[in-house]
């Protein structure tokens, strides 16, 4: 998939979505997803000062449902959760396939996903640590700044597995690398930025390799996103050292054949009840901090900032398919990220 022409969709989705800070101080959440379990409190990441709104889609849309306080939801101000009420039009997460489910299977499990049982929460509240801690990466990507700030064409290509592919965003326009990319397009209005799909859901680094020359190479990129590590963590996936050499592989293959420039990111935790995850994540993020370390390649930190939220949310909070994919507000959390970056 090719982005050529930044339209007004994604101009609303950079206007609404992730944070910012008002005039008064507080800092302002949008679209940030909860799952009601029953009656059970849903935690927000952080407590809301005033009023909170609780919507169906992580856009207001056509169609969108906004849920109403003390009919569908409680809020309790001083714990920063929201309660479902008795016959409340929020859906209920026990009516889920996996809803209990433990040690899963997602294949003996039809109709899997989470994409029909999110809300999605605008508040307010002070301001906390900084979030997302991501350090400035434009040292490490001079080429890539002086090409767009002196304009004309650049592409960029985000190659990588079934997160980079856009899984579980319920729009295009809501994939992360595809918002980045606007939102250097709106930075740099005299670039002709053209940002390209090269990421095959399923891959670990082992057919990302297979792939690079096809997806990645015959592009002529100015600037590579690579993201793996879900699928080399699974069970009888690629071990963690194999893992950081084919990455080391595709670096070299991408500086011996174009002037590309290489932003690495790292993953998310799965489902911990998922039965074909190794569950060792933070290995994979290690080694991908090493790499691009070792290489002079800009890292974009999504596993550090991705669990500094789930810290007070429940894995079915952040994941459209209930095991390895971001949803809308996941994809925006890896666009937060990317935007920290600095470029």
């Amino acid at each position: 998939m090719v982005l050529r022409t930044f339209g007004t969709f994604l101009g609303l989705v950079a206007l609404l979505s992730g944070c910012a800070t008002s005039r008064s101080g507080l800092v302002r959440e949008s679209g940030e997803s909860v799952v009601f379990v029953g009656e059970v409190p849903a935690a927000l990441q952080a407590v809301p000062v005033g009023p909170v709104v609780v919507r169906s889609t992580f856009l207001p849309q056509t169609g969108t449902v906004v849920y109403v306080e003390g009919e569908d939801y409680r809020l309790d101000q001083a714990a920063g959760t929201l309660r479902r009420t008795p016959g409340s039009r929020l859906p209920d997460f026990r009516t889920n396939v996996l809803y209990g489910a433990t040690n899963f299977d997602h294949s003996k499990y039809p109709g899997f996903g989470n994409t029909a049982f999110f809300a999605f929460v605008d508040y307010s509240h002070a301001p906390g640590a900084p979030w997302p801690v991501q350090a400035d990466q434009t040292a490490l990507l001079p080429r890539s700044r002086a090409r767009l700030a002196q304009g004309g064409p650049f592409k960029i290509v985000a190659f990588g597995d079934s997160i980079t592919a856009g899984g579980d965003a319920t729009s295009p326009g809501l994939i992360f690398w595809q918002r980045w990319a606007e939102s250097l397009q709106r930075r740099f209005p005299q670039a002709q930025i053209t940002a390209v799909n090269g990421a095959t859901g399923g891959d670990s680094t082992v057919q990302g390799l297979q792939r690079l020359e096809d997806k990645v190479l015959k592009e002529r990129p100015d600037l590579v996103l690579i993201g793996f590590g879900m699928n080399d963590h699974n069970r009888g996936g690629v071990p963690v050292l194999q893992f950081a050499a084919n990455l080391r592989t595709m670096i070299d293959r991408i500086r011996a054949a174009t002037p590309a420039e290489v932003v690495l990111f790292s993953a998310f935790p799965p489902n911990p009840e998922w039965k074909f995850g190794s569950h060792h994540m933070e290995d994979y993020a290690a080694a991908t901090v090493r790499v691009a370390a070792e290489t002079g390649c800009a890292y974009a930190d999504v596993f550090t900032n991705w669990q500094a939220i789930a810290t007070r949310k429940k894995p079915e909070d952040l994941l459209g398919n209930n095991i390895n994919h971001p949803n809308d507000f996941g994809h925006d959390v890896y666009y937060r990220v990317f935007l920290a970056l600095g470029l």
